[in-house]
């Protein structure tokens, strides 16, 4: 049901529900969790909380409070479960908000995550729904840690790619979501398991528009492109890749292991941010002197036509 405070609810797929208190404030609420993606218990609640955070900042927002949701095998709970709460709450403090409780049930494999409450002004939320043609296209954050988590599995991967990959998803997007505040940008989303051509047709859908990727200018984090060349690949790039069969087109000189990155589904990714071409060069400085290092401009956004997204 639709209801005259709710801001962003089902209807775009967007990343957060956002629900007006008065002229002043809107309130930004989301929730995410997840089986561990590394094997540290520190390091796994640190990604999961920045995951979950992350969508408050791709609605433009700044989180205040967040509830643990955990599960746990009983017997890890005395040893681990402290470390991954830890790791969780470190990060939350980090970002400048505060873990009040939560919730925890016993389960088989260990699940965690948070569920997140975020404020912004309600004339200021930023969405996936608003992007216009002509808007450049950035990406702060590298691609392939659905592929590196599988790789790492098996035993595939260096110490290079797994240091970076770590240093990508246990990063906040803080930084990159206040330069983008700061400067003016039309639309945002932020990248997790539909992959980033999940995320951009959602965009793409959403705004009414086409959006065109330059395959070669995406950030990819260090080895991962060799280890899609082994087919070490996640089971959800396979789904992202056939739902979006028929929604997205590849030019043919775009090599398959290149693809396979472009499905690859994210954990903690970065934002993909739709910014006004005048703005571009100000948004990328900006972003650089925030410490968003991995920032690239990977396309633009041009009128709708039969295919959501583009990849040239």
């Amino acid at each position: 049901m639709k209801h005259e405070n709710l801001l962003v609810g089902l209807e775009t797929s967007d990343d957060a529900a956002v629900y007006k208190i008065d002229d002043e404030l809107a309130i930004i609420h989301t929730v995410d969790f997840f089986t561990p993606v590394v094997d540290d218990p520190y390091l796994f609640g640190q990604i999961a909380a920045c995951n979950a955070l992350s969508d408050i900042y791709a609605m433009g927002g700044k989180p205040l409070l967040a509830l643990n949701i955990v599960g746990f095998p009983e017997n890890l709970v005395e040893d681990v479960l402290p470390l991954v709460l830890k790791g969780g709450a470190d990060k939350v403090i980090e970002a400048g908000a505060i873990i009040a409780g939560g919730h925890s049930i016993k389960t088989p494999e260990p699940i965690y995550g948070l569920s997140v409450l975020g404020a912004v002004h309600p004339a200021k939320v930023l969405t996936n729904s608003n992007a216009k043609p002509g808007d450049v296209l950035i990406l702060t954050k590298p691609i392939g840690t659905g592929i590196f988590t599988t790789a790492m599995k098996a035993g595939m991967v260096d110490e290079v790619t797994e240091k970076e990959a770590i240093g990508v998803m246990n990063t906040l997007n803080k930084a990159a979501s206040e330069a983008a505040v700061k400067e003016g940008v039309n639309a945002i989303t932020d990248i997790t398991g539909f992959g980033l051509l999940g995320h951009a047709y959602e965009m793409a859908v959403a705004s009414g528009v086409t959006i065109k990727i330059e395959a070669e200018r995406v950030p990819v984090i260090s080895g991962i492109l060799e280890c899609a060349s082994m087919g070490l690949l996640p089971a959800g790039l396979y789904a992202n890749r056939r739902y979006l069969k028929s929604k997205v087109i590849f030019s043919n000189n775009i090599k398959e292991e290149l693809q396979d990155v472009l499905f690859d589904p994210q954990t903690s990714g970065g934002l993909l941010i739709s910014c006004p071409e005048e703005k571009a060069d100000v948004l990328m400085e900006e972003l650089k002197k925030n410490g968003v290092k991995w920032a690239e401009i990977i396309g633009w956004v041009v009128e709708k036509s039969d295919r959501g997204v583009i990849i040239e």
